[in-house]
């Protein structure tokens, strides 16, 4: 793909003998596409070069000379140098790469060699999977497809939490009435019952607590009838979340959760030891991280059971070791801020190489806020996500009725349209934004929605079939399309491959999602405005292209943010 940016830096470098990659960062695009393309402040260069920004653009344009005519024209604004590309190269350029790369556009290679290990989901086994757990699942599976789809060799890890004292609560509460529940049929709900029941027995009777701690401590130690039972609760929770991951189409590569690092904490408590970091404190044994404006990092408690910290250390060293990664992701809530930025720290002190210790990177989101509206299934203030998801298909489903939709298989698409609404909702903002949740905004066809972009791509595959489409490069008049309408397009799907990147270097979808919005109603103009199926061959041949070209960007970008695509609606 032609990089204008590096052309223009280039340019500029041979007349100042400033550096290439200095000047490409000063290269901006313009607030307004009547300023031009991309815009270069000379001030930058005014202390340096020791002119005023005005003679310095007004000397620079003079001087530039693009000989492939990769550049149209060149205004000075203010200081600016203002350039605008040549519209039939930028398009031939773009068409190219889209009739080689298809499905591939916006892909890169700068990830080849590098790993890159994403801790998304982490639900609490025995526990409901919950709406609180919807933003790290489809952020940190958003990451792992757009990391992938820029050549990194991912690894995307469940860190479930199936380890801590709450088990040998539950231990203890199935001894007593596992007779009482049917958790091989409604294993969550069950084991959520016994908890509760247990917990509160708990308060009451010391005794009942102590039972609990030892239970816990025999299933530290391998004791059969602990770990079996544990097991058990496992095994049938992952059968119950997995239903969830189908529907939201989400995979991991690993499923070592908390209990995996149960052999592996000593290691961390004996290098800590060995480094002298470990302080005693009423009993239990921290790393003092007072230097870094830190509270302590607890590592032992005071009863001897170590803590989420300990487990996360013992993760962080397995994973430099097997996955050799050049950056480790977590993907939490911002009420982990603190915990991760203790742990990092003391990784530092494990004995690492810095490039592990250097490429910790925690990403953070904001909580998930219920606008007031009916919810099908609530237990409490929970809403279990499975029931959040099959409440949104069942709604879509309602609107496809009332529609009159012709849809063949209203089940699949509604499916389709339903969990697409729920991921786009949550990708559509900032991560570090609270989620607003409200149906009427998530199932809005008109709005910047799932549904709305969906919409347009099937519009899109609509024209191209009525017209019986096959894209042929060869055919197209660049002149058809050279026009502010096109141009706009054009230029929006130039930017994906950069809009890719952006998002991965600042960890956010919701750069891709807004993008895909922003394109899909850059077409819908474009389509109000200009019949696409007409009698000029001509014409008809590049607009087809065109539609083809942002079919195929929306269905990719979709991809990326874990949406799939329906063939009607």
């Amino acid at each position: 793909m032609i990089d204008f940016k590096d052309i223009i830096a280039k340019e500029i470098s041979n007349i100042t003998n400033i550096g290439v990659d200095e000047l490409k960062n000063y290269i901006e695009i313009p607030p307004v596409r009547k300023m031009g393309d991309y815009s270069f402040p000379c001030f930058k260069l005014a202390k340096e070069l020791k002119k005023s920004p005005q003679m310095i653009a007004e000397d620079l344009k003079n001087k530039l000379n693009f000989k492939n005519n990769e550049i149209s024209k060149i205004e000075v604004i203010n200081g600016y140098l203002n350039f605008y590309v040549n519209n039939i190269e930028l398009m031939k350029n773009v068409f190219s790469e889209i009739n080689e790369k298809k499905e591939k556009y916006g892909s890169s290679n700068i990830g080849n060699g590098k790993n890159v290990v994403i801790d998304y989901s982490s639900p609490n086994i025995a526990k409901p999977f919950h709406i609180g757990h919807l933003r790290s699942t489809v952020i940190g599976n958003s990451l792992y497809r757009i990391y992938k789809f820029l050549g990194y060799n991912c690894t995307g890890i469940n860190h479930l939490g199936d380890y801590g004292t709450q088990f040998g609560k539950l231990i203890e509460g199935y001894k007593r009435w596992g007779s009482e529940y049917n958790i091989e049929e409604n294993p969550i709900d069950e084991l959520t019952k016994i908890y509760v029941r247990i917990n509160s027995l708990c308060k009451e009777d010391e005794s009942v607590l102590e039972d609990c701690r030892n239970n816990f401590k025999k299933l530290e130690e391998g004791d059969e009838y602990c770990f079996s039972l544990w097991s058990k609760f496992r095994e049938l929770s992952l059968k119950e979340f997995q239903r969830v991951y189908d529907l939201l189409d989400v995979h991991f590569d690993s499923l070592n959760g908390e209990a995996f690092y149960s052999d592996k904490m000593q290691e961390v408590i004996d290098i800590l030891e060995k480094n002298k970091k470990l302080v005693d404190s009423e009993g239990a044994k921290i790393v003092d991280l007072e230097d870094k404006q830190m509270a302590p990092c607890l590592i032992i408690k005071s009863n001897g059971s170590t803590t989420y910290a300990t487990r996360d250390l013992a993760a962080i060293l397995y994973r430099a070791r097997e996955y050799d990664f050049d950056k480790a992701i977590y993907l939490t809530s911002y009420e982990q801020i603190l915990h991760f930025k203790q742990v990092f720290e003391v990784a530092k002190m494990l004995d690492l190489d810095e490039k592990y210790t250097n490429n910790l990177v925690h990403i953070s989101f904001g909580m998930v806020q219920l606008k007031t509206g009916r919810m099908s299934t609530r237990e409490g203030n929970i809403v279990k996500l499975e029931d959040l998801l099959k409440e949104s298909i069942s709604r879509v489903k309602e609107i496809m009725e009332n529609r009159d939709s012709d849809v063949e298989d209203k089940e699949k698409t509604a499916e389709i349209i339903g969990i697409g609404a729920i991921i786009f909702n949550d990708l559509y903002n900032s991560r570090i934004k609270d989620e607003i949740f409200d149906w009427d905004e998530i199932l809005n066809f008109n709005g910047e929605t799932g549904p709305y972009l969906q919409y347009i791509y099937v519009r899109t595959n609509s024209i191209l079939k009525k017209a019986g489409y096959i894209p042929e490069i060869e055919k197209i008049d660049f002149e058809m399309l050279n026009n502010d309408s096109s141009m706009e397009i054009i230029k929006s799907i130039y930017n994906f491959e950069d809009i890719i990147k952006q998002s991965a270097e600042k960890y956010e979808p919701y750069i891709i999602a807004r993008y895909l919005i922003d394109l899909a109603q850059k077409f819908s103009g474009f389509y109000n405005n200009n019949k696409i199926i007409v009698d000029d061959e001509n014409i008809q041949n590049a607009r087809l292209y065109l539609t083809y070209c942002v079919s195929i960007i929306l269905k990719t970008g979709a991809e990326l943010l874990g949406i799939k695509m329906p063939d009607r609606m």
